[in-house]
């Protein structure tokens, strides 16, 4: 939130200690993203969220956030695993 924009290597994942359904927001935020709803590492949502008022939900044990066009190759079922 507050920020004016992101590089396009940029993620942030936001993991979590269980499974649940998860909620994004982007209130405060003026740039599109992408994000994807993982579940033991295979995604099971992906939502381009408009800024300022998109809004998404999807069962996860993580979130990750990725510059608008980020998730483009990125498909439900498919295993994604992040490094640094």
């Amino acid at each position: 939130m507050f920020r004016r924009s992101i590089p396009a290597d940029y993620a942030l994942a936001f993991p979590f200690e269980d499974a649940g359904v998860r909620t994004l927001h982007m209130l405060f935020v003026p740039f599109a993203i992408d994000a994807l709803w993982l579940l033991d590492d295979r995604v099971t949502t992906i939502r381009r969220l408009a800024p300022f008022v998109g809004i998404g939900r999807g069962e996860a044990d993580m979130v990750v956030e990725l510059p608008a066009g980020g998730a483009v190759d990125v498909a439900v079922g498919d295993e994604v695993r992040l490094s640094q």
